[in-house]
């Protein structure tokens, strides 16, 4: 093996690939091959773009090459690398076991710092399981899970959890828990088909449970996307399933006379109260934990503020309310489970939420400004809305007064 003439022609590789010159890059690559390619290698065995050797010991090496698709799956600190240097890197076909019937595929990598060093029973899941290193390489060695209960975990605990709200992230591990793991258990990543996902889907929607089958998808679909983002999938399973779309049931409001009944099955307990506050401030649900009384206000946080924005909301105590705060100071409701099980026993048709839409409907038919209206709800104004408005405190007490039917 003329190993100076190998060294010279690897200088022209280099120096052809810079250029972008891809046909002399791969004359210069072909000579190489023919160089260290000993007189008895078998051609089946070159499968690898650039040809290879066989060794005495029947371990066959050579050089994989990598196609600008598979370099632009590469970390971008490794992409101009990779090209300047031929887009290439060395391997080794081994064989091993008794009577040698057992194959495996080594690739090192060991240049400008780096050792990597993956194997793979297959030639093809060699390249995948390169490019899976280089990004495990660019986190600092940190070994990112390629099954779906692990990876899945890993997502939730490390970044799921720090962008949404608590109580969202409590609903999604519910439904992760229950629909889910049971599906794909610790499954790899790499072997979860479309058809899998269109059946686990499909089975919601025969059930007339579209609302669930929404969930599950957008819960499936945001894990897929950061398992492409590690660089562990290719491309999402999602991408070609069939989802019919869902029509959400919106809130239906009470009638007032199915207000004065609440109010009336309730009386003589806490719950008349909390139903109150609750009906005549229209706040959500998931509010009314961190609901305050404040001078002529209600104070709650504002649950529908992303990126841990944490904001207030100011309701004033309208005419409807006053009687049931006489001598109040706190406010304090039970869980929310306790709530709409007793609020069922009266309404079996309507849902907690129907009382935060009755409020949103008394505002518009007895005429309060949509700014007031926004800011009891919580709703944005939109960004510059948000930025140049600053309602005074008068002002909102003025609309809540014309909450007085």
């Amino acid at each position: 093996m003329n190993r100076t003439k190998i060294l010279e022609l690897a200088g022209q590789l280099v120096l052809a690939s810079v250029t972008g010159n891809d046909e002399e890059a791969d004359k210069i690559f072909k000579d190489i091959a023919d160089l260290i390619r000993s007189p008895d290698s078998k051609k089946e065995e070159a499968a690898d773009d650039g040809g290879g050797a066989t060794s005495l010991n029947g371990e066959f090496t050579g050089f994989l090459k990598f196609t600008d698709k598979e370099i632009s799956k590469m970390p971008k600190s490794f992409r101009h690398t990779f090209i300047a240097e031929g887009k290439v890197i060395f391997y080794r076909k081994r064989k091993r076991g008794k009577l040698y019937a057992a194959v495996t595929y080594e690739a090192r990598y060991r240049r400008h710092g780096y050792n990597i060093s993956v194997s793979a029973p297959k030639l093809e899941d060699l390249k995948a399981r390169f490019i899976e290193a280089l990004h495990a390489t660019e986190r600092g060695g940190v070994k990112i899970p390629s099954t779906f209960h692990e990876f899945a975990t890993y997502y939730f605990e490390n970044f799921r959890k720090r962008k949404v709200k608590p109580l969202t992230y409590e609903n999604d591990m519910y439904r992760y828990n229950n629909h889910l793991k049971p599906a794909f258990g610790s499954m790899p990543l790499r072997r979860i088909l479309p058809a899998q996902c269109q059946a686990l889907i499909d089975g919601y929607i025969e059930k007339g449970q579209g609302r669930t089958a929404d969930e599950v998808y957008s819960l499936l679909n945001c894990i897929f996307k950061m398992a492409i983002a590690h660089g562990i999938l290719e491309r999402n399973p999602l991408a070609v399933v069939v989802k019919e779309r869902h029509e959400r049931e919106h809130g239906k409001a009470l009638t007032v006379s199915e207000e004065k009944l609440l109010l009336e099955k309730t009386a003589g307990t806490p719950y008349q109260l909390l139903f109150a506050v609750a009906l005549f401030t229209g706040m959500r649900p998931n509010e009314y934990s961190s609901a305050r009384i404040e001078g002529g206000f209600i104070i709650a946080v504002n649950s529908k503020r992303k990126g841990g924005k944490v904001e207030f909301k100011r309701i004033p105590v309208i005419p409807k309310l006053r009687p049931f705060l006489v001598d109040v100071q706190e406010l304090h409701f039970p869980n929310l489970q306790c709530i709409s099980k007793r609020f069922k026993k009266i309404f079996p048709n309507h849902r907690l939420y129907d009382l935060r839409t009755t409020f949103y409907t008394r505002c518009q038919e007895l005429g309060v400004a949509d700014v007031a209206r926004m800011e009891f709800v919580g709703h944005s104004l939109g960004t510059l809305g948000d930025t140049y408005t600053d309602l005074s405190d008068e002002f909102l007490i003025k609309e809540g007064e014309k909450l007085n039917y």
